[in-house]
């Protein structure tokens, strides 16, 4: 992918340097933690990054560690660019987007962070992925995680990385939307829809990211298997691919993000439109 390297972006939080603490002093529940809580939520039919919370809720309060300065580390000051460049580069066009659907956009914050990290949505670990927070409406990622994306999803690649925010960001669109906020009433209602529901507004940010990466396309920023490297991503955090790395079973009953085929097609189908009305996973079956 092509980038041109600009600092940091203004709407950066570096809390890479506040290692937040779990219980048991453990700096996050780790890989075979992250199994455990799988098969948990299998064996009982709940959402895993609930069973995380809890988790994370028995931690209790911000220790001193989570209020250090934050990390000046050299090594990964180039990915901290690259996200700032595509964090920047997502919301700008967003930006231009969100008027024309009656919404006036509003910048979103990143928060890098290791370990674990406090939002308004409570304590999260590494372990649970990036994700976004409609209460402080940040993006938080733990860099490490692309490391994970490359090496344990064989997802390698820029544009892999890229994906993964712009899926974020995806997310923070849909709170302006009110799609958020809609799902979450109907979860409320309809409490044997909220998988779902929840696939449903995942698929959308996976849309969501692939009108970025056309924008993106449009612009002359992709290269050579850029494309492939960001349909490669989508398909190694489907629900089925997970759940039978972590229990050789798949229950399709459980999913809240969607299978691999569905991240790839509604990526795709964002990519190829190029416009948020395509997007729409609500309509029809």
């Amino acid at each position: 992918m092509r980038w041109q390297a600009g600092g940091r972006s203004t709407n950066l939080e570096d809390r890479r340097g506040a290692r937040g603490r779990l219980p048991g002093g453990a700096g996050g529940i780790g890989i075979g933690g992250l199994l455990v809580v799988l098969v948990l939520a299998l064996l009982t039919k709940q959402n895993p990054l609930a069973l995380l919370g809890v988790a994370e809720q028995l931690g209790g309060g911000t220790t001193a560690a989570e209020t250090a300065a934050p990390l000046a580390d050299p090594a990964e000051e180039r990915q901290v660019e690259f996200v700032s460049f595509v964090l920047d580069d997502a919301q700008a066009m967003w930006a231009e987007l969100l008027p024309r659907l009656g919404t006036e956009y509003r910048d979103a914050r990143l928060v890098l962070f290791r370990d674990a990290v406090q939002s308004a949505c409570g304590r999260a670990a590494s372990s649970t992925g990036p994700f976004y927070c409609p209460g402080d409406e940040k993006v938080y990622i733990d860099l490490a995680f692309y490391n994970d994306l490359a090496d344990r999803f064989g997802a390698p690649g820029d544009f892999a990385e890229a994906y993964v925010l712009a899926h974020e960001v995806g997310h923070h669109v849909q709170n302006l939307l009110g799609t958020n906020a809609a799902v979450s009433r109907a979860q409320s209602q309809r409490p044997e829809l909220a998988n779902a529901l929840s696939v449903r507004l995942e698929l959308q940010a996976d849309c969501y990211a692939g009108v970025w990466g056309a924008r993106a396309a449009a612009d002359g920023r992709l290269e050579r298997g850029d494309l492939e490297e960001g349909l490669t991503a989508a398909a190694a955090v489907g629900d089925d691919r997970l759940q039978r790395e972590a229990t050789g079973r798949v229950h399709p009953e459980s999913f809240t993000h969607g299978s691999s085929a569905e991240r790839v097609r509604w990526f795709r189908r964002g990519f190829d439109g190029g416009d948020p009305a395509t997007c729409d996973t609500f309509a029809g079956s």
